[in-house]
C-alpha cells in the first residue's frame, strides 16, 4: 500500500530532519518508507547484540523523518536479538495522518526474522496548557559524581559512546545483597552530537532500567528487555541528562519501572518505561545467554 507522505514543510520546529543521531547509522533507501539499519558492534552490548535503546531510537528517526513531525509517544517490543554484522529493514507505516496528530508503526526486521515492532504517535498542538509535576531528586552536578564502572568494560559496546556518572547509587563491589526499599537509584548521561537533547537520544538513555534493577536488588543483576516506552514531554539543549530511575517491582523473574530524564536545567524531557527479565551475572565474569522470547 502507498502511503503519501504528509505536507510539512522543513522549515517547521515540528519537522524533525534524518540523522538526529550520526552514530546509529540509519541510512535511507529509494523508498521514502523503508530504512536500513547496519548493526554496528558501535550500537550493540558487550554480547554483539544490537542495544534495545538504540533500536528503538533508530525507529524514531524513521518515523520522525517520513512523517516529519516530532514524536509523542513511541513504545517497542523486543521479539529477537540482532547480531553484529546484520544489516535490518525498518519498514514506516503511517497508519493515520490527521491535522495535528500521526499514528505510525515500524517493523523492524532482519530477512524473514522480526526482530523489533514499534507503534507511536508523532505530532504537535498549539495550547496554553503547560506543566510538568515530577519531582527531580536533589543530585550532585555531573562533574561532582562519580563515573560508572561498568562490569564488562566500555570496549567494542554502546557504551564507549557515551559517558556516565552515577548520582544515587552503588558501585559494583557496594552491591552487598541489601535491597533499596524505594528502588530508586539515578545517573548522569551524555551522548555525542548534542544527542541528548533529541527524542531518539532520550529513547537510548531511557534504556537503563535493568542498571536500576539490580541497584534496587543490591545484586550484580539485570536484564533483557521485553519493552522500551519513551513519552515525549519537551526537548530543550542541554549536554547531559539525569536519568531518574525507578524500579516498581521485581516478581516471578520478571521487572518493572521508568525512568524520568532530566535536563541539567531541571526541565523533565521525557519519561521512559520498560518490564524486564532479570538476570544474575555469574561470578566467572560472564552473564548468562538467553534468547528473548523464552
Amino acid at each position: 500500500m502507498k502511503h503519501d507522505a504528509p505536507e510539512v514543510g522543513p522549515d517547521r520546529p515540528d519537522a524533525p530532519g534524518p540523522g538526529t543521531l550520526p552514530f546509529l547509522g540509519l541510512l535511507r533507501t529509494h523508498n521514502e518508507f523503508r530504512w536500513t539499519l547496519p548493526v554496528e558492534q558501535s550500537i550493540c552490548t558487550w554480547a554483539g547484540n544490537l542495544f534495545g535503546g538504540a533500536g528503538l531510537a533508530a525507529a524514531i528517526e524513521a518515523m520522525e523523518a517520513v512523517s516529519r513531525r516530532p514524536v509523542i509517544w513511541a513504545t517497542g517490543q523486543y521479539l529477537s536479538f540482532a547480531k553484529v554484522g546484520s544489516m535490518l529493514d525498518l519498514d514506516v507505516t503511517l497508519a493515520v495522518h490527521g491535522k495535528a496528530t500521526t499514528q505510525a508503526r515500524v517493523v523492524v526486521k532482519h530477512g524473514n526474522t522480526e526482530i523489533l515492532t514499534v507503534n507511536g504517535a508523532l505530532g504537535s498542538r498549539d495550547t496554553d496548557a503547560e506543566g510538568s509535576f515530577a519531582v527531580k531528586p536533589d543530585v550532585p552536578p555531573p562533574e561532582e559524581c562519580k563515573a560508572r564502572r561498568h562490569r564488562f568494560g566500555t570496549q567494542n559496546s554502546i557504551n564507549e559512546l557515551f559517558e556516565s556518572r552515577i548520582a544515587i547509587g552503588r558501585d559494583l563491589e557496594e552491591l552487598d545483597g541489601v535491597p533499596v526499599p524505594d528502588g530508586r537509584s539515578a545517573m548522569w548521561a551524555r551522548l555525542p552530537d548534542g544527542g541528548a537533547s533529541t527524542a531518539a537520544g532520550l529513547a537510548v538513555l531511557g534504556d537503563f532500567v535493568p542498571f536500576g534493577i539490580g541497584q534496587a536488588l543490591g545484586a550484580r543483576a539485570g536484564g533483557n528487555s521485553l519493552d522500551n516506552t519513551l513519552r515525549v514531554i519537551r526537548l530543550v539543549p542541554t549536554n547531559w541528562v539525569l536519568c531518574d530511575i525507578r524500579v516498581h517491582g521485581v516478581h516471578h523473574g520478571f521487572g518493572h519501572g521508568l525512568v524520568h530524564l532530566w535536563a541539567e536545567d531541571g526541565t523533565l524531557m521525557a519519561t521512559a518505561s520498560q518490564s524486564t527479565i532479570v538476570r544474575y551475572w555469574s561470578e566467572q565474569g560472564q552473564p548468562p545467554r538467553s534468547a528473548k522470547g523464552e
